[in-house]
This record gives structure tokens, sequence and C-alpha cells, in this order.
């Protein structure tokens, strides 16, 4: 068991959203799976034998995922950074993370998937370009980056190249 867990709290999609993670996640899995029981009813208002918390892996990263009510809702504050190498890994969770999310929230790289969760899917020669010694270069770069939804490394790499 790892240190520190991720903890999401949802209203009453613990199960879905766990199971929609890790279908996306190539290195993911289900766990553990617990249910509110007759205690507590008076605080937590769920039906006996209703999911409370749902574990589950993704990249080895462990999270658990709460059906906690409607009281807490997510916000940009906190959100999961997906580092990929290729264009088409950046489409790819680009295409399963976006659909029924929200449309307005995507601005580079960044998107809400359908539960308001927030992720930001990152080219990794993103972080070389903005870092490097060449301000010129990493200006330009974020200059293109700024007018992007989905991360498009051609284009970045166009950018950074260009001079």
């Amino acid at each position: 068991m790892q240190k520190i867990t991720s903890n999401l709290w949802f209203d009453n999609q613990a199960e879905e959203a766990a199971t929609f993670y890790t279908s996306i996640f190539k290195n993911a899995k289900m766990g553990r799976i617990s249910h509110f029981g007759k205690e507590g009813f008076e605080i937590h208002k769920r039906p006996a034998g209703s999911v409370m918390t749902v574990e589950f892996r993704i990249e080895d990263q462990e999270f658990v995922a709460l059906n906690g009510g409607p009281d807490f809702k997510f916000n940009e504050a906190v959100s999961f950074i997906v580092n990929c190498d290729t264009q088409e890994e950046v489409d790819y969770y680009w295409e399963k993370l976006t659909g029924g999310g929200d449309e307005k929230a995507q601005m580079c790289g960044w998107l809400k998937d359908k539960f308001g969760l927030s992720w930001q899917i990152v080219p990794t020669v993103l972080a070389e370009m903005m870092s490097d010694p060449d301000t010129e270069k990493s200006e330009r770069v974020m200059k293109v980056m700024l007018q992007m939804k989905k991360m498009d490394i051609p284009a970045l790499e166009k950018a950074f190249a260009k001079g």
C-alpha cells in the first residue's frame, strides 16, 4: 500500500467513475468495494448495501472513490496530469476523457471529464521546451500553447524550432 492515496469525492458515482477510469488506462484495475451499513444512516443518509468506497489503481497509483453525497464538487484546484510521449497518446487520452465532459473547460491541455474531475493531457516534450534556457523559444511555445485546447506536439515543436 502506498503512503498517500488520492481520495475522490463523488455524489453517488464512485463505482461508475472507477470503472470508467480503469477502462481508459492500460495499467489499471479495480480493487475492493465497501458498502454502507445501517450504522450511521442519520449522518450519511445512504441505503444499507449501497456502495460507499471503491479502491482502484491507475499506473501504480492508488485511488479511493467515495460516494459522499452532493456536498462537495471537484474544481480546477486539483487536477491529474497525464504525461504523454506521443501525439497518439495525447489524442487517445483526450478523446477518452473529454467524452461527456465540460467543453468550456477545455484549454491548454486541460479538460473536465463527465464527473467534473480536471485532467491535464501533457506531452512530455513540453516541459523540456518550456524550461529551455533560450527564452525566445519557450515564449513562442507558450504563445502557441495558450491558443490550443488539446496539445498539438507538431505545432509546439514547430514554434520551438522557429527562429
